[in-house]
This record gives structure tokens, C-alpha cells and sequence, in this order.
């Protein structure tokens, strides 16, 4: 495997690993676990800098005259970034809404419990 496909199975693998994180934080959310899925979505934001440092990379090289072949393998691994970035935006809203229903939740519990004693 030369550089070239080296530099995109790393967006392809850092993408994919960023794309599981956002999922796993709007899950971890979903259940009341707002701390754990914040640590997930910080993980993903890493897996998506490196990703980008990888595309970087690429761009560098062809503003510097190394032009690449736009292989169906390259679109896949931009394909997965935009989807992984996409997610990553929609989990940061998911997980802030679930955070604020799950407070709004524990305050009606709450409410109720001091109406009874």
C-alpha cells in the first residue's frame, strides 16, 4: 500500500471511529448518562481532527504540484468525514436535548416527591 492509500484509510478508519462515538454518545444520552456522553463526543472530535490533519495532508500535497488519482477509494473516505462530521454535529444536539429532558425529568420527580410529604 503506497502513501497516498495509507493517508485515506486513516480518514476512512479515524471517520468511522468518530461516527461511532457520536452514535454511542446520543445512546449514553438516551439513558441519563449526559457525563459519559460528553467523554464520547470529546472522542470523537479527536478521531475527526486527525482525520482532518489527514486531508490536510492530501491538500498540501497537490497545492505543492503532487497531484493524486480520484480513486473511488478517496470519494469513500471523503464520504465517511462529511457523514462523521454531520453526525458528530447532530449528537452534540441530541445529547444536549436528552440533558435537558432528563433535568427536566428529575425536577418533575422531584416536584412530585415534595408535593407528597
Amino acid at each position: 500500500m503506497d502513501e497516498y492509500q495509507e493517508i485515506i484509510m486513516g480518514i476512512i478508519t479515524n471517520a468511522g471511529f468518530a461516527k461511532s462515538k457520536a452514535m454511542e454518545a446520543i445512546a449514553l444520552a438516551q439513558k441519563g448518562h449526559s457525563e459519559q456522553a460528553a467523554e464520547c463526543l470529546e472522542e470523537c472530535k479527536k478521531e475527526l481532527v486527525d482525520a482532518h490533519k489527514s486531508q490536510t495532508r492530501l491538500i498540501q500535497q497537490e497545492a505543492g504540484g503532487t497531484a493524486h488519482e480520484v480513486t473511488l477509494l478517496m470519494v469513500h473516505a471523503q464520504d465517511h468525514l462529511m457523514s462523521a462530521i454531520t453526525t458528530k454535529d447532530l449528537a452534540g444536539h441530541i445529547v444536549e436535548l436528552y440533558s435537558r429532558l432528563n433535568r427536566y425529568e428529575a425536577a418533575v420527580v422531584q416536584n412530585t416527591t415534595n408535593r407528597e410529604d
